[in-house]
């Protein structure tokens, strides 16, 4: 997102893509490739048993590291109209903030050295005056919303005068995202899984989906090769430790969300000592494995439409009416039979709303668009709801890098009659999304199975780690974020009762935990518990 060139796509992609290949005191509001297709994998390993944590406390459990100076090595380039160009978002009155792009050179495949390397971008963002010394504040955004680039330039806007006072903020972009976009579905391919019918449970529908599925990985590997396996969070993990060195300091202060915060607690676990004040917003359970992980999601997906619902209804004027679920529904119902196409000809399918809800729901600034656009197709018009795509399935869009991540994350493999099966479970579990997000699975079938990934460590020499969970996540419900924390030997568990993907800087009770944290150096409290 930045003023670093774009590969060009027309007979360069291989090349582009082989490059890339409540603290109780403070919070008074607060409570407690080959050119053949790869196989088909049926099944993979299970999921690694997580050793008990049962080693003795270090000796001062509650101090934290000072932060540090940085000593950066990257070649750092004014990008500052560019990325408020882009941004769309205002910055607050009396805060000037300057925005830097480079890249950082980083193993194709950690697991593969003679893949050799490719380039991630990079985006440092800061108050004007700051100087290039400032200590970094590492963003790591989740690979199925905006490019960790952007997310750090957001967050520059949005979080407290004080904590840009500590740090320049540092978006790495994930694998796949930002200045190297991964795009190697055929779009006919891609269009039929997003659109593919939620109601469609029989062998028959989900064999055809298993051939688009087949032509998706096929495309992929003959473009990327051995290089197809590199877009995972294990990779993620690599990554910021280079970064780390990159920025010249022993430890280093992070931010997490989603699966970035589960990069993030993997590396936690395998450079402890390299750890500075961290914060893991909304990881997933580590100790889950498909399908129990995607079932979790539709039913976090169903509480955070419930919790849009409830704030649809109570404003008073929702255009969805009381009762948004049924509008919805009934608009899904519709729309299988009888999708909208709009004036340039694209085309509003039920499986398309429903990647378009969960895309919209990840971010509750934007509820009143989403409800907006939501009862326009209600009434015939599919423009809304279409422009929610664009970041995910449009050009550029973060379709490709997210499944692809999935996919090598999960180990198992699953076959049509299996997906049947727990398609016309979820449907009744989860009538909105249970059945989208089981085809899903269906669609990392062909994906070439990778061996299971050691357990994570426990960062147990690790400072306080805070690891936060939120009630109505679409992405990672708060059950799964306190597993994580449970995982790591120093956590510290805050739950909110709020909703979207990514807690923090969204509530005062959070932000005065987190913040708290980063600057003031306090260790946070287990067990905080935020309100709505």
């Amino acid at each position: 997102m930045s003023s670093v060139p774009r590969r060009a796509r027309a007979g360069g992609r291989r090349t582009l893509l082989i490059v890339l290949c409540c603290l109780t005191a403070l919070l008074a509001g607060c409570t407690v490739g080959p050119s053949q297709r790869p196989p088909v994998a049926v099944r993979g390993g299970d999921a690694p048993t997580l050793p008990p944590v049962s080693t003795p406390a270090p000796a001062s459990p509650d101090e934290l590291p000072e932060p540090e100076p940085q000593n950066s090595a990257i070649d750092f380039v004014d990008c500052t109209d560019d990325t408020l160009a882009e941004l769309g978002t205002p910055v607050p009155a009396g805060r000037t903030l300057r925005f830097e792009c480079g890249e950082i050179g980083v193993a194709t495949d950690p697991a593969q050295p003679g893949l050799g390397r490719t380039r991630l971008g990079v985006l440092r963002a800061g108050t004007a005056d700051a100087p290039d010394t400032r200590p970094p504040l590492l963003v790591l955004g989740d690979s199925d919303t905006a490019p960790s680039a952007r997310h750090a330039a957001r967050l520059a806007t949005q979080v407290s005068p004080t904590v840009l006072e500590q740090y320049q903020l540092i978006g790495l972009d994930r694998r796949g995202a930002g200045t190297d976009a991964l795009d190697c579905a055929p779009p006919a391919a891609r269009s039929a899984v997003v659109d593919a019918d939620p109601a469609a449970t029989s062998e028959a529908a989900l064999t055809a989906l298993l051939e688009r599925s087949r032509a998706i990985v096929q495309d992929c590997y003959l473009l990327l090769s051995g290089a197809v396996s590199s877009y995972r969070t294990s990779s993620s993990a690599a990554d910021v430790e280079q970064i780390r060195t990159e920025l010249g300091v022993e430890r280093l202060a992070a931010i997490g969300v989603g699966d970035g915060a589960a990069a993030l607690a993997s590396w936690a676990g395998a450079h402890p000592q390299a750890v500075g004040r961290l914060v893991l917003d909304g990881p997933p359970d580590p100790a889950k494995d498909q399908p129990e992980l995607t079932e979790a999601r539709a039913a976090a997906a169903e509480s955070t439409f419930d919790a849009f619902a409830t704030a649809c209804t109570a404003a008073g004027s929702c255009p969805l009416g009381d009762d948004p679920r049924t509008a919805v529904m009934a608009l899904l119902d519709r729309l299988r039979s009888q999708p909208l196409v709009s004036a340039e000809g694209r085309r509003l399918t039920a499986g398309a709303t429903v990647t378009a809800l969960l895309a919209g729901l990840a971010e509750p600034q934007g509820w009143s668009r989403l409800g907006a656009a939501l009862a326009q197709a209600v009434d015939g018009n599919p423009d809304g709801l279409l422009s929610v795509l664009v970041p995910v399935t449009g050009r550029d869009g973060r379709f490709d890098a997210a499944l692809a991540t999935s996919c090598n994350d999960a180990r198992r493999r699953l076959t049509p009659p299996e997906v049947g099966e727990l398609a016309a479970h979820w449907r009744t579990d989860h009538p909105l999304f249970g059945a989208t997000l089981a085809q899903r699975l269906l669609v990392c079938a062909p994906w070439p199975a990778l061996p299971a990934p050691a357990p994570p460590g426990q960062a147990i020499d690790a400072p306080p780690i805070l690891v936060i969970g939120t009630a109505h996540d679409p992405r990672a419900p708060l059950a799964g974020a306190k597993r994580a924390a449970e995982t790591l030997f120093t956590a510290r568990f805050l739950g909110w009762q709020g909703a979207g993907t990514g807690a923090y800087p969204r509530t005062p009770c959070v932000t005065a935990v987190v913040d708290a944290m980063l600057v003031a150096g306090k260790a946070p409290q287990n067990g905080t518990l935020c309100p709505p």
